[in-house]
Formats: structure tokens, sequence, C-alpha cells
């Protein structure tokens, strides 16, 4: 069985960046639009990984990555926060909200990719255990 990865962005453009990324390696993702419908999609499908824009419409990442991180059943699922733009300080906000990586830029994953082919250094850095 593939892991699963619960994708919070409310761009379609970020959405299909990151689709074609990790489903080209074998991934299976569950998408969510906006943080209300993320925090819902990970109390009913559990997945292996969430990796969560910041800014977000009905709830930014911040609050879903805190209800998240609250919920008994849910708290062991890492959190990556992923951006278009990484601004100063974003980092730190992530961390103490509760996200357990680094900010991952989706710029950087542009200048990493052509088309659907990752470079091996890019597949690392997303790779599950």
């Amino acid at each position: 069985m593939s892991k699963r990865i619960l994708v919070i962005e409310d761009q379609e453009d970020n959405r299909t960046i990151l689709r074609d990324l990790l489903t080209s390696v074998g991934y299976e993702l569950i998408e969510a639009t906006n943080g209300e419908e993320g925090v819902k999609l990970a109390e009913q499908e559990k997945p292996d990984l969430i990796l969560m824009d910041i800014q977000l419409p009905v709830m930014d990442g911040y609050e879903v990555t805190r209800r998240i991180k609250a919920d008994p059943a849910l708290w062991h699922i890492p959190i990556i926060a992923v951006t278009s733009y990484a601004l100063s300080g974003d980092e730190a906000k992530t961390r103490e909200a509760g996200c357990d990586g680094k900010l991952m830029c989706l710029r950087w994953l542009l200048r990493s990719s052509t088309g659907t082919h990752v470079k091996p250094r890019a597949r690392r850095r997303v790779r599950l255990h």
C-alpha cells in the first residue's frame, strides 16, 4: 500500500505541481482546497503526511496545524509547511504552530523539476519512511 499525503492548498497550480511530483514517485494524494476541509480530511483519512499551505481561505494553515496537533488521534502525523513564497520569519511561525518540517517553497520545486521529472535531490526531500 502506498503512503498517503494530504495536500492542503488552495491554488490549483500548486496542487498540480505537488500532484505530478508525488504521484510520479508512487504516493497517493488526498487534496483539500481550504483549511476547514483540510481538518475534516485529516480526521477522516488519517494520512501519513500533511503538506500544508499557510495562506488558506476559511482557516489559515497555522490554525489548521494547531487543530490537527491538538487532536489525540492526529497529533503524530508530520506536517510540512508549503508556500509559494517564503517570507522572513515564516519558518519560526510554522514551527510555533506545530509544523514538523521546514518550509518547502514551491518555487524551489519548480526550478528542481522539468515537467513531471524531478531530480533525485528533490525526490529525497519528500520521501516518506
